[in-house]
């Protein structure tokens, strides 16, 4: 069940045809779950495009909303501009398996890394599943991030999968969702597409596009948890403005009603499938197109609208789980 199925639509601008991230030519999602015992966790993987990213980067940005988080990667990502890994998410604890297991990847198709060239630069983002997963455990390994890089599809699930299977979101059970918006420029059409891993927000504090708010009844609580966006598109565009882009996806969240707590790792990475950026150039200057700055506008307005959409797709998908000691979390379609 997805968002438009309970009548939880956002904005004004239209949809891609999935109304997810892969609408964005090229890019594929894929999951690993696990679910057993007091574990309920796993990893999703998204790839911008079917290549070695190494060899084959692509331009990107990142934003942190509140930085109450331990993702790997981000800074030289945003000192370079590019993305030259598919972007892993997990639980807090399980970073640095996946950025292993993406570090090996990247070795076994470039075997020059950290020897004839530059290091690979892994990045992975997360959220703190420890309500309903037994977070101690670790559970996550280096061969369930490949089995989710190995997944990737155009089609692929939203709600309790993956990375999202034990997330909570405004007191509901939260997880994976996404949207993406249609766009036209120069009339040719463009796509931006929303993954979030929705972990985040105030039991009671969740507010719907009609303006309704829902409590779950669950104890008041401060706002911590997290929430990663990840937004594609097919639009030229540089860092920069990648960057700017990234920012409105806070506005989307705000639109849910969060006010990023202090506790909340809210961060939005940024990238454009529209250039493939290489490792080893073979000339001193590239080519490459950007957006006109005053079109921009449109761009901020889809990522704002498909970030709220996004949000609500993961609190429609994830149904009722119990987990860890018996602590449950009532799925959004049950209480609508």
């Amino acid at each position: 069940m997805r968002a438009r199925d309970v009548g939880l639509s956002c904005g004004s601008l239209p949809v891609g045809e999935g109304n997810n991230i892969a609408d964005v030519p090229g890019v594929t999602v894929g999951h690993a779950t696990l679910i057993e015992g007091d574990i309920r966790t796993g990893v999703t993987a998204i790839l911008p495009h079917d290549g070695d990213l190494f060899p084959g980067k692509v331009v990107a940005a990142a934003y942190v909303l509140n930085g109450f988080g331990k993702s790997t990667g981000l800074v030289q990502l945003n000192e370079l501009g590019v993305l030259e890994t598919p972007i892993m998410l997990t639980n807090t604890f399980s970073v640095g398996t996946c950025a292993n297991a993406l570090i090996r990847r990247a070795i076994v198709s470039n075997p020059e890394i950290g020897r004839e060239t530059a290091t690979v630069n892994p990045v992975v983002l997360e959220c703190n599943d420890g309500y309903l997963n037994d977070i101690q455990a670790m559970a996550v390994t280096e061969a369930h991030a490949d089995t989710a890089i190995e997944a990737a599809l155009e089609d692929f699930a939203v709600g309790s999968v993956g990375a999202g299977t034990g997330m909570s979101c405004f007191g509901l059970k939260g997880g994976i969702g996404t949207a993406s918006r249609l766009l036209c420029f120069d009339k040719q059409p463009y796509h931006l597409g929303v993954l979030v891993l929705a972990n985040f927000g105030r039991a009671g504090d969740l507010r719907l596009p009609d303006g309704r708010r829902v409590d779950p009844k669950s104890s008041p609580a401060s706002e911590a948890g997290s929430c990663i966006i990840v937004i594609g598109t097919d639009v030229p565009l540089d860092h920069r403005q990648l960057g700017r882009i990234a920012r409105r996806a806070g506005v989307g969240l705000a639109w849910c009603g969060s006010f990023w707590g202090n506790g909340s790792g809210d961060i939005a990475l940024a990238f454009s499938t529209a250039h493939r950026v290489p490792h080893n150039a073979d000339r001193d200057l590239i080519d490459q197109r950007v957006l006109a700055e005053t079109r921009i506008d449109r761009l901020f307005q889809a990522a704002a609208e498909a970030t709220q959409e996004a949000v609500l797709d993961a609190l429609t998908a994830a149904g009722t789980m119990v987990g860890r000691n018996g602590h449950r979390r009532t799925g959004l379609a049950e209480l609508l």
